[in-house]
């Protein structure tokens, strides 16, 4: 990881935005339900995607950096309505640690160099920190909602591990998403086109970054490496199909329109016995289910949330 890129290029070009701004730094931006956000809010939230996704700032990329924010601010502060209404901020602090960990390692350093980090571009770590909280207890809550209707086949399973009970090798596949709103059906087509457009002029990353409803859209869509197991079976057909460094035909689902993009592929070594793959099975399949529940539910409670620009 380039560290000198990081506190020089976002230090003295974000510290220099905030001074810039001093007098409106403070002053109320938006308000989502009940909850405040400030211009300051947003700064940091640019710091945090910054830093997160080691990059630097530069000021061709800064309305795209103010869209991308006040959009992770929004679905943040709509997760912590949701949780609030159902008095439900559970989550389980060896998850906080492992992903605070995992965050840490994305950027190939460790934890305390990324506090450091933070601490130089004068982002108080406790918002990360408060950030991961969020997407945590959002989690536990849909689990809560949504355990009874975790209904798994048997038989789909089965099918699953007789088709790989003798590999000794799997394949993960690098790759990325986005997944748009659910549109009319009239507008299908028309949006699958100017999306294909919008993706060839700006690049899948940018479009991820500003369209996609998923979790990943502040990463650019980026899912890291999936096991093939992992994969729904209608989406893998379409991910065995798409050549590396394209993009798969447009998938519809209840949720929105999925697009992904196929980085790479490599095979892994795999060791386990059959029992132990059929668990994974189990537990992949009802995450599946799980985000799938997620995704509905944000749209719902989303819908229900009065968002008025101040500024």
């Amino acid at each position: 990881m380039n560290l000198k890129k990081i506190f020089f290029s976002i230090l003295l070009t974000i510290i220099f935005i905030e001074k810039s701004h001093a007098v409106i730094s403070d002053a109320l931006f938006m308000t989502i339900g009940d909850k405040a956000v400030t211009q300051s809010d947003i700064v940091a939230e640019i710091k945090t995607i910054l830093i997160l996704n080691n990059e630097s700032y530069s000021q061709d990329k800064r309305d795209q950096l103010h869209k991308i924010a006040v959009n992770s601010i929004i679905k943040r502060k709509v997760k912590e309505i949701e949780i609030g209404r159902n008095n439900f901020f559970n989550y389980n602090p060896i998850d906080l640690e492992d992903e605070i960990k995992r965050l840490a390692q994305n950027l190939n350093i460790n934890v305390d160099t990324l506090k450091n980090i933070c601490s130089s571009n004068d982002l108080d770590f406790a918002r990360i920190e408060h950030n991961i909280k969020v997407d945590l207890a959002w989690n536990s809550l849909i689990f809560q909602i949504y355990k009874d209707k975790l209904t798994i086949n048997p038989d789909e399973i089965d099918e699953q591990l007789k088709s790989i009970e003798n590999k000794n090798e799997i394949i993960e596949y690098l790759i990325s998403e986005i997944i748009t709103e659910p549109v009319e059906n009239d507008k299908v087509d028309s949006t699958i086109t100017e999306l294909k457009k919008k993706i060839k002029i700006e690049g899948f990353e940018n479009v991820a970054k500003k369209l996609s409803i998923s979790e990943t859209a502040v990463k650019g869509g980026d899912l890291g490496w999936v096991n093939e197991n992992a994969i729904a079976r209608k989406i893998k057909r379409e991910i065995i199909n798409t050549p590396m460094g394209e993009i798969s035909s447009p998938i519809l689902l209840p949720e929105g329109i999925l697009i992904f993009k196929v980085r790479n592929k490599r095979k892994v070594e795999t060791k386990l016995n059959l029992e132990t793959k059929k668990n994974e099975l189990v537990k992949m399949e009802k995450i599946k289910i799980l985000n799938m529940h997620s995704l509905s539910h944000y749209d719902k409670v989303r819908r229900s949330v009065s968002i008025k620009f101040l500024q």
